[in-house]
């Protein structure tokens, strides 16, 4: 076999263009109790962030406080009191390589209050007013141990906000309980504006403000910072066209910086959001806070929207997903290579019953299970580290945490992920069919289930609790069996790394890969030019080695000929973190069908 071109390979797939925001760039839905087919408020976000991670899940005990004692933020400067008691909450947690991720996780708290958020940066503030370092992730962990509304929520988080200022650029933040929804849009330091979505409307963000007309007057639908308007006239960021009449105040436009505010990435997700609930045409223009949809809507077309590609419309530049993975493509799609989470909550009155429909991963291959925030403990597999060591070592993850690890439950849906994305065109009507068919048993289970349970509860709570404990547990190993169980049927190519440590700092050295041939598979047809070897977390087409020559033996002496690949060692491990990692290899066979593989290996600095 001769040696490939390094500068053929790299043009082949230069073409290919990832996503231009930041990796933080999530997408959330808030649709009200009388917009929605159950008469439920609801709420769905996608969850995006970049890089090796993991994210384990916690069922956090309420906790009792002595006098004085303070919550340290996560800048070990500023010091909030702490209240006597803390409610208990569900906790999905964004574990990464330290110092942490702040503005990544999602709560919901035991009286079904639900906090989440989406990056909005950057603002127009560059002088923000910052005490002790200012408030971040303390903002959701604080409105998850406190409060017992939404709109307290919003009350709670506006007194950090005043008291400590907000130390990231910009950022939305979705409170909702079963009563209301609200949207908390915070500038850079000291300047905020909620709205509460109206009951009969749906509001829906991805990563731009979406806050425009402000009534400073209405104290039931709006929070506002006091000076808003006056210190955007100071800036000189507004100046109203009628002295003293402030009806043109437009906050999105006013306070976000125009980079963001008129990005690509966030036009066209929120206009392909806003056509499918909607089911018409819109066009590119400025888009409202919230809209009145002419259907009430229902779960199909929630998950329509955070699974969206664009398929079907002139923004699906996948060609039925032939050219490439459609996660990553030249326009920001919803369902997109960084969702490393997609959840869907139910409220109910009660709020032990009040669903949180779960797909970890991206939600186009992996099913919403239905987890219970009544649930007395996380279904196994899906927390491993203990609530109050979780919390303890939030910035400081250490290297195993985020190591892959094959008993817990995350690793089961990132393999069927991982394994499927090379190959998403030749797979993805076997997903879909068994994605379907799991959600389709959860609905037609929820009625018998949730009758039973009730009965069970209003004889003992705790009873029934446990028994909706049980059943969150059932169908959650369910998902995570159904994934093991298709990840065996699409991995049928054996490879070896033949090195059990590869160093990110050997720029010289060299990693070798075998590639075996089996009764079922060819090695000798292997397109030896389209071959890439990396981390999962990036574009297999831009960002793993390419390789540097091929031979073929017989290696493994079954009488097959086998191919020996050899890459470069550091475009290898070139954005991955130190730790125990599956690294994946992908490539076409001569027939034009493409093969993805799995070894592990120690990446080292």
């Amino acid at each position: 076999m001769k040696v490939l071109s390094r500068t053929v390979v790299l043009l082949a797939c230069f073409f290919i263009i990832t996503s231009a925001l930041p990796a933080n760039a999530c997408f959330s839905i808030i649709v009200g109790k009388n917009a929605s087919q159950t008469g439920e408020i609801i709420l769905a976000h996608n969850e995006d962030n970049g890089g090796p991670l993991v994210m384990p899940q916690y069922k956090v005990p309420r906790m009792k406080h002595m006098p004085g004692e303070m919550l340290t933020l996560e800048n070990n400067a500023a010091k909030v009191p702490q209240v006597p008691e803390t409610w208990s909450y569900i906790w999905s947690e964004t574990r990464i390589p330290a110092p942490g991720a702040s503005f990544s996780d999602f709560f919901i708290n035991e009286w079904g209050v639900a906090v989440t958020s989406d990056n909005c940066g950057p603002s127009r503030e560059d002088k923000p007013e910052l005490v002790n370092g200012g408030v971040g992730f303390g903002i959701r962990e604080i409105v998850a141990q406190r409060a017992k509304t939404a709109r307290e929520g919003v009350e709670i988080a506006v007194e950090l906000i005043e008291e400590y200022g907000y130390n990231a650029s910009g950022r939305s933040y979705q409170i909702a309980d079963k009563k209301e929804g609200w949207m908390l849009q915070i500038v850079n330091g000291k300047h905020y504006v909620a709205k509460r979505v109206a009951d009969d409307e749906v509001a829906l963000i991805p990563n731009h403000y979406t806050i425009r007309k402000v009534d400073m007057n209405d104290k039931q639908n709006y929070i506002v910072s006091p000076d808003l308007i006056s210190y955007a006239i100071s800036r000189g960021w507004y100046t109203p066209a009628v002295l003293g009449d402030y009806s043109d105040f437009d906050f999105a436009q006013v306070y976000q910086n125009p980079t963001r505010q008129n990005h690509p990435a966030n036009i066209y997700r929120h206009q392909h959001s806003l056509e499918l609930l909607l089911k018409k045409s819109i066009g590119q223009k400025d888009f409202p806070f919230s809209v009145k949809p002419e259907k009430k809507v229902g779960m199909d077309v929630i998950k329509e929207i955070v699974r969206t590609h664009y398929e079907g419309t002139a923004d699906d530049v996948t060609n039925s997903y032939q050219i490439s993975s459609p996660h990553f493509t030249s326009k920001r799609v919803i369902c997109t290579s960084t969702t490393q989470q997609s959840f869907i909550v139910q409220f109910r009155d009660n709020p032990d019953f009040t669903v949180i429909w779960n797909a970890l991963g991206h939600p186009c291959t992996s099913p919403y299970v239905p987890w219970y925030l009544g649930i007395n403990k996380i279904p196994d597999g899906f927390g491993w580290i203990d609530a109050q060591k979780g919390i303890d070592s939030h910035f400081t993850a250490a290297v195993n945490d985020y190591s892959y690890n094959d008993k817990r439950a995350w690793w089961a849906i990132m393999d069927l992920q991982n394994i499927a994305d090379p190959q998403y065109g030749q797979v993805i009507a076997k997903l879909k069919k068994s994605r379907d068919n799991l959600e389709k048993q959860y609905v037609k289970e929820q009625p018998v289930l949730e009758g039973k349970a009730q009965e069970i509860y209003k004889q003992s709570p705790e009873k029934g609790k446990t028994y909706l404990t049980q059943y969150t547990n059932k169908q959650a190993q369910l998902a995570v069996n159904t994934a093991k169980g298709l990840y065996n049927e699409l991995n049928v190519v054996k490879i070896k790394i033949l090195a059990d440590k590869i160093s990110q700092n050997d720029k010289q050295g060299r990693v070798s890969v075998v590639i075996y041939s089996t009764k079922d598979f060819d090695a000798g047809q292997i397109d030896a030019s389209t071959l890439a070897l990396g981390d999962a977390y990036r574009n297999y087409k831009t960002d793993w080695a390419h390789p540097l020559h091929t031979r073929l033996k017989d290696v493994d002496n079954d009488g097959r000929v086998d191919m020996i690949v050899s890459f470069n060692a550091a475009d290898a491990a070139k954005y991955e973190k130190p730790r125990y990692a599956d690294m994946w290899l992908t490539g076409k066979l001569a027939s034009g069908k493409r093969f993805v593989a799995r070894d592990f290996v120690e990446i080292v600095q």
